[in-house]
């Protein structure tokens, strides 16, 4: 799942995001330190760590909604991120589905165009939460 994302998305190429679990019931991404990426603080800038939790939540969502790719196609609708606390060195997304996948493949059956949340910690090495950010994603059927 992580190469794949890697080539469709160069954003997450771009920030060597690295790709720590990915299962449809959980994905966790990795920012490393890197001195290019930092803001005026030294950590993280914000705009790096905004990457990082929508990557986790496409990779999730990706993963957990990979069968129906062939009739639909899932994209972001909104977003919002809660920056709790400074960042300093490597930090880590964590996503996670907000809507049963069954329940939304189920609105997809009957014609509908569902939407989801999708929800992401962003934490720091030491485990204090540093971020939180939703992600809500439809899946547009084709045609």
């Amino acid at each position: 799942m992580g190469d794949m994302l890697a080539a469709a998305v160069p954003m997450v190429r771009t920030l060597n995001l690295e790709f720590i679990e990915v299962t449809p019931e959980r994905a966790v991404l990795r920012l490393p330190d890197q001195a290019e990426y930092h803001n005026h603080l030294g950590g993280p800038h914000a705009g790096a760590m905004f990457t990082l939790a929508e990557s986790a939540s496409g990779a999730i969502v990706l993963t957990a909604f990979g069968e129906q790719l062939s009739r639909a196609v899932p994209l972001a609708v909104r977003a919002e991120i809660d920056y709790k606390k400074l960042a300093l060195g490597a930090v880590t997304a964590t996503a996670t589905l907000g809507r049963p996948a069954a329940e939304v493949v189920a609105d997809l059956d009957a014609g509908k165009r569902p939407e989801f949340p999708v929800a992401i910690t962003i934490e720091r090495e030491d485990g204090s939460v540093s971020g939180e950010m939703t992600v809500v994603w439809t899946l547009r059927p084709n045609g």
